[in-house]
């Protein structure tokens, strides 16, 4: 056995380093963002109970330390437009925990109860797909937001921009070892997921879109439908 030939697949997806220590209340506001984004300021305060001025130096510092960014109301009337606050797709860390955790639950489920696994894991990545498009705010272009949304969940998608024939590499995973133990179930999930992304901006999901695991060394190979997505071109 050569024990210098590199692996197949992605790497493992890092915990975020320099992630801000965050105060129990700073980390309320984050989550009450979270939730019900855009927010203004004064809706924040009266549904946290908090001063406008706390509420709004917490939100500050948030968009200080990457986690939150800020747009300006459209105006209706007559005053000064309010500004609106809604997470960034530029910290991953809250969306890799989360979709690690409910993904590979979710695989072992079905792995264990499903008459037909991997058709259950593909819906079901479908409809968290779907919720995604509403959850991260980001570029209305569909090749954008797949990128986008993965980069949140810890895939770490690297588009070959010298031959985009060979798609976008997977360069990590946020769920390494479920996809060892139950590749045809996670995988499928993955493949779901930028289906629901796909479907929910209504763009063309059908030929082309394909997902080939562990493909080579470092990555996974991810191939977006075209003619709809410029630069995703599918395998010949």
């Amino acid at each position: 056995m050569n024990k210098d030939r590199v692996p197949l697949g992605p790497r493992p997806t890092p915990p975020r380093t320099g992630y801000p220590a965050l105060s129990r209340q700073r980390l309320t506001v984050l989550d009450h963002v979270r939730d019900h984004a855009p927010v203004r300021v004064s809706s924040a305060a009266a549904a946290l109970g908090l001063h406008p001025n706390t509420v709004r130096e917490h939100l500050d510092a948030l968009v200080h330390d990457g986690l939150l960014n800020t747009v300006t109301e459209t105006p209706g009337g007559r005053g000064r437009p309010a500004t609106l606050y809604r997470p960034t797709a530029a910290d991953p860390a809250v969306g890799v925990h989360d979709y690690a955790g409910l993904a590979t639950a979710l695989a072992g489920h079905l792995a264990r109860t499903s008459a037909d696994p991997e058709a259950d894991a593909r819906a079901a990545g479908v409809d968290w797909g779907r919720e995604l498009v509403g959850e991260y705010a980001g570029s209305d272009d569909p090749r954008a937001r797949v990128l986008e949304v993965l980069a949140r969940l810890g895939f770490g998608p690297d588009p070959d921009t010298d031959d985009p024939a060979r798609g976008i590499a997977l360069r990590s995973c946020p769920l390494l070892d479920a996809a060892v133990r139950y590749p045809g179930v996670v995988c499928q999930v993955h493949l779901g997921i930028i289906e629901g992304v796909l479907d929910q901006l209504g763009a063309m999901t059908g030929a082309g879109l394909d997902l080939i695991a562990f493909a080579e060394p470092g990555a996974c190979r991810l191939f977006l439908p075209d003619p709809t997505m410029p630069g995703g071109d599918r395998r010949d």
